[in-house]
């Protein structure tokens, strides 16, 4: 199995980076409004940069005057499996088992889009009509 990682980033704006193993990379995508477990969210995931497998592990502080100078701190973490699809394909079903997110999820490449992707929850037992996203960092001003 391969692992996964979403950070929760306080930087200018709070937003969530969920990072995937693979290729030898984590393959990354930034999600402003956060990653959802209500199959009715249709989450905005821009693709950014790949990450160095280390930076999985990453919490922290990065500093001002740097790139996503803020706060980073593991929101979930854990395995997944792809159950379909491909990058080049622009469309993965993805398996997750961390601790906050469970279960199936689409990430689908929008039309005529180069970086904009959308993060779906499937339909399933782990599916929660009623989530409500919840920072981890202490003394967040959001979500706690």
């Amino acid at each position: 199995m391969l692992f996964f990682v979403v950070h929760e980033h306080h930087a200018k704006h709070l937003h969530f980076d969920l990072r995937l193993e693979m290729d030898g990379v984590l393959k990354s995508w930034a999600i402003p409004k956060g990653p959802s477990m209500n199959p009715k969210d249709k989450r905005l995931a821009i693709m950014v940069e790949d990450h160095a497998l280390e930076y999985g592990s990453f919490e922290g502080e990065i500093p001002e005057g740097m790139y996503g100078a803020g706060t980073v701190v593991i929101w979930d973490k854990g395995d997944f499996e792809i159950k379909g699809g491909s990058l080049k394909q622009g469309r993965l079903e993805i398996l997750f088992h961390g601790k906050r997110l469970n279960g199936t999820f689409a990430l689908a490449k929008m039309s005529g889009k180069e970086k904009e992707w959308l993060f779906i929850k499937r339909k399933d037992e782990y599916a929660d009509d009623n989530f409500v996203l919840k920072t981890v960092m202490k003394n967040s001003k959001e979500g706690r």
